[in-house]
């Protein structure tokens, strides 16, 4: 028999060692492993205008996009929605540009984003996608929704987790901002350490991720220390954005909205608000945040699933 006083020194010794190494490339490996293992592999495409986007993909059937939101990356967004997709459609998970291992050479804003997500799509030859997206991912899809007849009959159709779109207004943002205890939005979406990104993280999900101080500098380090400039620039363009959303004709293309009932990001009253503007139905997930497809991934995966495989557009 081991003495509790042996295990609790072999627990300290295991924790002392496990802090000297990367927890969160661990985790890394073992995600692109468990896709790598159904199917999935890793591409980029070369910019038009510079840079290059990487995306994984598995999976046969009709195509299915699945564009993350700001921060992490599509792995760390769509890894169990990956996994499960991908035995009914050929799934294709970016990473968007200054996320991952994507970047570009132009403006970090919506228009770029957008556009470099239609490179994808164009140089995979994909016809009649289908689209999910979560937060910022959904101005990247509505905005799709809105480009010329040309692109966007290759739509099928959107889901859009958590984003409000157009219908969010300078009140809302500093609304956010007194929610969180912060000055400017981007002091909340990008954080500058281990102890904003628990603030973060805590916005995001109704339960908070208990995370040793090690752990919390490891996910900054990886997720948020890069990009930081062209991160800012993003947020700080997107009321201008969200502006020409406006101003853009209504869109006729089938759509699901899948919001979290306890959103602190983005609250449900904003779904319900683009529910009724898009006239699209809304499913709101009990006792869920801004986070849905971490917190709710099987919800997630039977919405998506049941959405596509009904009565076609």
């Amino acid at each position: 028999m081991i003495s509790n006083k042996l295990k609790l020194f072999i627990i300290y010794i295991c924790f002392s060692l496990l802090s000297g190494c990367s927890v969160v490339r661990w985790k890394i490996d073992s995600d692109e492993d468990n896709l790598k293992a159904v199917g999935f592999t890793q591409h980029d495409i070369n910019l038009e205008e510079g840079g290059s986007l990487s995306y994984w993909r598995g999976g046969k059937g009709q195509p299915l996009l699945l564009i993350h939101g700001f921060g992490g990356d599509a792995v760390t967004t769509w890894k169990d929605e990956m996994l499960a997709l991908s035995a009914d459609y050929d799934v294709i998970a970016p990473d968007l540009a200054w996320f991952g291992d994507s970047f570009s050479a132009g403006e970090a804003n919506l228009t770029t984003e957008t556009q470099a997500i239609w490179q994808l799509v164009n140089q995979l030859e994909l016809e009649n996608i289908n689209i999910a997206s979560i937060s910022y991912g959904g101005f990247i899809t509505l905005n799709m929704m809105n480009n010329s007849p040309e692109q966007t009959r290759q739509i099928n159709k959107a889901i859009i987790i958590a984003s409000p779109g157009p219908y969010f207004n300078d009140d809302d943002l500093d609304a956010l901002t007194t929610r969180f205890g912060v000055d400017n939005p981007e002091d909340f979406f990008i954080p500058k350490n281990s102890d904003e990104l628990r603030r973060l993280f805590d916005g995001i999900f109704v339960r908070p991720k208990m995370m040793p101080d090690f752990v919390a500098d490891q996910i900054y380090q990886t997720y948020f220390a890069a990009w930081h400039k062209q991160r800012v620039e993003m947020i700080q363009s997107l009321p201008a954005d969200r502006d020409v959303l406006l101003d853009a004709p209504q869109s006729s293309i089938s759509t699901l909205l899948i919001w979290g009932e306890k959103d602190q990001i983005f609250p449900l009253e904003h779904g319900i608000y683009l529910s009724k503007k898009i006239q699209a139905p809304l499913v709101v997930i009990p006792d869920t945040g801004h986070g849905v497809t971490n917190e709710q991934p099987e919800m997630v995966i039977h919405l998506i699933k049941n959405f596509i495989d009904s009565e076609k557009r």
